[in-house]
C-alpha cells in the first residue's frame, strides 16, 4: 500500500460537511485481496481491537461493519474505521467516515474520518495503516508515503498498547482540558463558531465583531484588577470583610518565627499558606504547635513567587468550592482531600498503589480523577499524626494525606448543589463580585453547607479567577452539573450566535469583480466589511494582507478580526480541494459561472467534476440564506438541486427572454435579478414575492462602460442578488452600484483603463478562454473607436496543453498585434513551453508570425506592448503582477523601439524549439501535437 496524499478539512469540503482527515490510498495488488481474500485478517484484527463490534457502518446497526469485514471489504475502507476506533480508544469521540474509490484509477481510495486535533486525527491515520498493515501476509507488508500523515515513530513490529499510549499523550499534549472543552462544546451546541488561537487553550467564539474569547474559565471579560486581586489572598481577605463577608483573620510575614508569633497572638488553629499560590500548593492547615507553624512556612515560602507567607484562622469544617459565573451560583462541591482506607494488611504506600490503579484517575486534568502523588507535603501531613507511608492503618480506617482537598493533588468531590444553605449562595456571590470576577471558584469552609455559615461557623477562605469545572462536570458522588452553559449564556444573550454574515462568492470568471461590488454595497449601509480575493485582504479600504487571499486561512483572519461587522470571500477551487470553506456555513452563496479552467488538477477533469466542486458554496448556505445561481449558465442554473436557504437567480436574458424555469420561478414569487432590454439601454430589474421593482439602467454603473461590458452587468446583477437576498435596500445598492467604477483603486486588475499615452490602455485579468471570449466581445464593441487592438496573452501552466493553444487562437481572433508572455512560476513548464503552446493556437487561429511576438518577461511585455501603439490604438494588458504592471502603465515613456523590445527567433528556431519541448498532456507526458 502506497499513501498518496493528505488533506485536512477544517470545515464543509467535496465530501460533506464535516470536518476530516482525507489521506488517498493507492492498494496496489490489495485491490484484489478484500479482507474475504485475506485468511485470518478479520478474527485478528477483531481480537486486536473488539470495540469494532460495535460500529454500524453502512448497514446501521451495531456489528454491520463486522458484517463487511466477513462479506469482503477493501482495506481502504478498514482502514477508515480502525482511524476512527483508535480515536475513539484515546478519548477522542469521533464516529463519522467514509471511503470512496477515485474515478478511473483503479486501486486508489479516498479514505475519509472525523477528527478533533488534527495532529491527532493524521497519527491515528498513520497507526490505522500500520495496524492493517502488520496482519497481512509477509508478501504483502510495508506501507510507503506514511511521514506524509506523521512523522512519529512505533514499535517495530507493531504494538497496539505502545501505539494507542502515544496516540492518547499526542491528544493530551494538544487536545482542550476539560474547562476549556466543556465551554467549546456548549458553544458549538448553540451554533456559535470556534476558532482555537493558539496551541494551548485560548479559544474564539464567535466571528469578528460579534467574537469572544476564553482561556479555560478565563473569558475576554474577566477583570484584570479582579485577577491581581485574587491572587494576592491578604488583599482578598481585606476587600472581603469590607464587603461583610465572612472570611479568616490573616496576617503577612516573612520570616519563619513572625509566623510563629502572629499564630500564637490569633490563640486558635491557624492555616499556613504561600500569599500568592494556587492549587492548594504549599497549604498546611490545622497548626497549633511552633514547630509544625514553622516547618510549615519552609513549605509554604518555596511557593511563593513574592516570598511571603500568609497565616491566617483555621475554620473548622468542610472544604467547598462554590462557582459563580455572571452573578449567578451555578454549581457546588465539597472537596474531600486525598485519602485511603486501611484493609489492615496493606501499607498506606500499598493503598496508594491500588488507588491510582482506579481507571478514573490519570495525570494532570486528563481524568475525571487525579492520581495520588507522594510528596513531601505528604510525608510531613502523616508525620504530624504520628504517620509514615509504611505505616498499615485498621480495616476500615480512613488515612488523610494532606490537609488540602485540591482535585489536582489526587482529592474526590461530591456534588451539593442542591443542598446549599441560601445565605451561603449570597455569601459567595457576594464575594466574587466583590473582587470584580466574572467567573469565580470560592473555596468555602463550614461544617454543613446546609447551614447557613453566619449561624454555624465558617467562610470564604481564599477566591479563585480561573476555577476549574471538573468537579462539578464530573464528581466523585452525585450528580454532574453542565456549569459551561451558565458561561456560554453570560458571554451570548439568548438569541445571540457570536456570528457576522457572511457572502461567498465562487465561480470560474466574475468573482473578484461581484465580491467588491458586494463589499463596496455593504459599506454604503454602514458596516465594516472584511473582504478576501485574488488581491489580498482588506478591511473596508484598508488592506492588510498583500497576497493572492482567495483561500480559507485568508478568510479565517477576516473572521478573527474584532472590527469586521460583515465578510464576503472571494472563494477559489484551490483552497476549497485543499482544506473545504473556512467557515460551516453562510448566509449568501453565490456561484457566478463554471467554465472549463483548471481541468486535470487535483481530480478535476471535467467541467461537471468543477461544478461540483463549486456547488459547495451554495450547499452550504444556512438555512435562512440565500443561494444566488447563474440562470444561463447550465450547470450552475442545476445547482439549485443541492443548493442551501432560499433560492435566487440572476440573469441577462430577462423580459421576453427569460427562460421557462426561471419565468416559473418568478411566477412563484421567487427572486430574480435580471437585465431587460438592450445592453446599452436594458434595465435591471428585481422581482421578488411576486413584485416587479425597477433597480437602475446598466449604463447608470460605471464599471459596464455604459452597459457594454456584459460581464460586469453580470456580476452587478449577481452583487445585487446577493445583497437584496440578505435584505440590503434597492436604494442602498442602487446608490453603491452607480459609484463604482474600473479604477484600478476601486478593482484593481479589472476593466482599469489608462487614456494618458495617447492611445488606450485596458488591464484586465482574462486568463482563461471564457475570460477573453468575454473580453472579445466588450473589444469588439469598442473596436469602431480605435485604431489596432495590441493584446498580451498569458496563462498559467498548469493549464492542460489544450487549454493553453485555445488562449492562443482566442487572441489570434481578437487581436491585431499578440505579444505572448510566460506566468513568471510557470508551474512546472519547461522556459518557452507556455508561450510555444500559444502560438500553435494562434496560428490555428488564423494568426501569421509577424503577428505573433514573444517576450517572455511579464513587464517587458508590457512595455512591448505600449511601445507597438500609435495614436488612437487600443493595447490590451493581462496582469500577474497587476500592481507592478499598473505602475508600468503609469510611467511608461517610449524610450525604446518596439523591434528591440520584441526580438522574435528565426522561424527555423521556433520550429526547432518546437520539436524538442517536452510533450504534455494534463501536465503529464505524452501528449501529441494539435493536428
Amino acid at each position: 500500500m502506497r499513501v498518496l496524499e493528505r488533506a485536512v478539512y477544517r470545515g464543509p469540503h467535496l465530501f460533506g460537511p464535516t470536518p476530516m482527515i482525507r489521506v488517498q490510498l493507492d492498494l496496489g495488488p490489495l485491490e484484489d485481496r478484500p479482507t474475504d481474500k485475506l485468511p485470518g485478517l478479520t478474527e485478528r484484527l477483531l481480537e486486536l481491537l473488539p470495540s469494532l463490534h460495535n460500529h454500524a457502518c453502512s448497514l446501521g446497526h451495531a456489528g454491520g461493519f463486522v458484517e463487511r469485514l466477513r462479506e469482503g471489504t477493501w482495506l481502504g475502507h478498514v482502514t477508515e474505521h480502525v482511524a476512527i476506533e483508535l480515536q475513539s480508544l484515546a478519548g477522542v469521540p469521533v464516529t463519522l467516515g467514509k471511503t470512496r474509490s477515485v474515478k478511473g484509477r483503479n486501486g486508489v481510495y479516498n479514505v475519509l474520518y472525523a477528527y478533533k486535533e488534527p495532529e491527532v486525527g493524521l497519527l491515528a491515520g498513520r497507526l490505522a495503516l500500520e495496524l492493517v498493515d502488520s496482519l497481512l501476509p509477509d508478501e504483502f507488508r510495508g506501507v510507503r508515503g506514511l511521514d506524509i500523515l506523521s512523522k512519529e515513530r512505533t514499535e517495530t513490529p507493531f504494538a497496539l498498547g505502545p501505539a494507542l499510549e502515544m496516540l492518547k499523550r499526542l491528544e493530551r499534549r494538544t487536545g482542550l482540558g476539560p474547562t476549556t472543552g466543556s465551554i467549546v462544546a456548549e458553544a458549538e451546541r448553540r451554533g456559535i463558531p470556534v476558532m482555537r488561537l493558539d496551541d494551548a487553550s485560548l479559544v474564539q467564539l464567535g466571528w469578528g465583531a460579534k467574537q469572544q474569547r476564553i482561556r479555560a474559565s478565563i473569558t475576554g471579560r474577566t477583570s484584570f484588577i479582579g485577577v491581581e486581586t485574587a491572587s494576592d489572598k491578604d488583599l482578598t481577605k481585606a476587600i472581603l470583610t469590607r464587603a461583610g463577608v465572612p472570611a479568616p483573620e490573616g496576617v503577612v510575614v516573612r520570616r519563619a518565627e513572625d509566623a510563629v508569633r502572629e499564630a500564637m497572638r490569633m490563640g486558635g488553629p491557624v492555616v499556613v499558606k504561600p500569599l500568592d499560590g494556587n492549587h492548594g500548593r504549599g497549604v498546611t492547615i490545622n497548626l497549633t504547635q511552633p514547630d509544625d507553624i514553622r516547618r510549615a512556612f519552609d513549605v509554604a515560602v518555596t511557593e511563593s513567587k513574592r516570598g511571603r507567607v500568609i497565616v491566617e484562622q483555621f475554620f473548622e469544617g468542610n472544604d467547598h468550592r462554590l462557582l459563580v459565573v455572571g452573578g449567578e451560583l451555578v454549581a457546588v462541591a465539597e472537596r474531600v482531600p486525598a485519602h485511603v482506607v486501611g484493609d489492615g494488611q496493606s501499607t498506606i504506600r500499598q493503598l496508594v498503589e491500588v488507588v491510582n490503579l482506579d481507571p478514573r484517575r490519570g495525570e494532570g486534568h486528563e481524568q475525571v480523577l487525579t492520581k495520588i502523588k507522594l510528596d513531601a507535603a505528604v510525608d510531613s501531613y502523616l508525620a504530624a499524626r504520628g504517620l509514615t507511608l509504611d505505616s498499615v492503618p485498621k480495616a476500615g480506617e480512613q488515612v488523610y494525606l494532606r490537609g488540602t482537598a485540591n482535585l489536582s493533588t489526587g482529592g474526590t468531590a461530591v456534588d451539593r448543589t442542591d443542598e446549599i444553605h441560601p445565605d451561603n449562595a449570597c455569601i459567595a456571590i457576594r464575594a466574587a463580585l466583590s473582587l470584580g470576577l466574572d467567573v469565580a471558584g470560592i473555596d468555602f469552609i463550614c461544617p454543613d453547607i446546609s447551614k447557613s455559615a453566619r449561624e454555624c461557623g465558617g467562610g470564604v477562605v481564599e477566591v479563585n479567577a480561573a476555577p476549574g469545572f471538573r468537579m462539578h462536570l464530573q464528581p466523585t458522588v452525585g450528580r454532574p452539573r453542565p456549569v459551561a452553559p451558565a458561561v456560554v449564556r453570560m458571554l451570548f444573550p439568548k438569541g445571540e450566535t457570536g456570528r457576522i454574515p457572511i457572502f461567498a462568492v465562487t465561480g470560474t470568471n466574475g468573482k473578484s469583480t461581484t465580491a467588491r461590488m458586494l463589499a463596496h454595497i455593504l459599506r454604503q449601509t454602514g458596516l465594516t466589511v472584511g473582504l478576501t480575493n485574488t488581491s489580498g485582504v482588506y478591511v473596508n479600504s484598508e488592506r492588510v494582507l498583500k497576497a493572492d487571499a482567495s483561500g480559507p486561512r485568508s478568510a479565517r483572519m477576516v473572521l478573527h478580526d474584532p472590527m469586521v461587522e460583515a465578510a464576503v470571500f472571494e472563494v477559489a477551487r484551490g483552497g476549497l480541494l485543499r482544506e473545504g470553506l473556512a467557515f460551516d456555513e453562510c448566509d449568501v452563496g453565490a456561484v457566478t459561472n463554471v467554465q472549463a479552467d483548471h481541468l486535470g488538477l487535483k481530480g478535476i477533469e471535467t467541467v461537471q467534476d468543477l461544478a461540483w466542486v463549486k456547488g459547495v458554496v451554495v450547499e452550504n448556505v444556512r438555512r435562512r440564506g440565500v443561494s444566488v445561481l447563474n440562470a444561463d449558465d447550465v450547470l450552475t442554473a442545476r445547482m439549485r438541486r443541492r443548493a442551501g436557504g432560499r433560492i435566487a437567480f440572476f440573469s441577462m436574458r430577462g423580459g421576453r427572454e427569460m427562460s421557462g424555469f426561471l419565468r416559473e420561478h418568478v411566477e412563484d414569487g421567487g427572486l430574480a435579478v435580471v437585465l431587460e432590454g438592450d445592453l446599452g439601454g436594458g434595465e435591471i430589474v428585481v422581482h421578488d414575492q411576486g413584485r416587479r421593482r425597477l433597480l437602475m439602467r446598466a449604463a447608470e454603473i460605471p464599471a459596464t462602460l455604459g452597459g457594454l461590458a456584459q460581464f460586469n452587468v453580470a456580476n452587478a446583477l449577481t452583487a445585487a442578488a446577493m445583497a437584496i437576498g440578505h435584505g440590503t435596500s434597492l436604494q442602498a445598492v442602487r446608490l453603491a452600484l452607480a459609484t463604482f467604477g474600473t479604477a484600478f483603486e476601486q478593482n484593481p486588475g479589472r476593466l482599469n483603463i489608462f487614456d494618458g499615452h495617447g492611445f488606450r490602455v485596458i488591464m484586465d485579468y482574462a486568463h482563461n478562454p471564457a475570460g477573453l471570449i468575454a473580453l472579445r466581445d466588450l473589444l469588439t464593441k469598442l473596436r469602431p473607436n480605435h485604431g489596432r487592438l495590441i493584446g498580451m496573452v498569458t496563462v498559467p501552466g498548469d493549464r492542460r496543453d489544450e487549454d493553453i493553444r485555445e488562449m492562443g487562437e482566442i487572441a489570434a481572433m481578437t487581436y491585431d498585434e499578440l505579444v505572448l508572455r510566460e506566468d513568471p512560476s510557470r508551474r512546472g513548464r519547461a522556459e518557452g513551453e507556455i508561450i510555444e503552446l500559444m502560438a500553435q493556437g494562434a496560428r490555428r487561429g488564423g494568426a501569421d508570425e509577424r503577428r505573433i511576438h514573444r517576450v517572455a518577461d511579464e513587464m517587458r511585455a508590457a512595455e512591448a506592448c505600449m511601445a507597438m501603439a500609435r495614436a488612437g490604438d487600443l493595447v490590451v494588458l493581462t496582469p500577474t503582477e497587476v500592481e507592478d504592471m499598473w505602475r508600468c502603465v503609469l510611467q511608461f515613456r517610449p524610450t525604446a523601439r518596439p523591434d528591440e523590445l520584441l526580438q522574435p527567433p528565426a522561424r527555423s528556431t521556433i520550429e526547432a524549439e518546437t520539436r524538442t519541448l517536452p510533450r504534455r498532456q494534463n501536465g503529464r507526458s505524452g501528449s501529441q501535437p494539435h493536428a
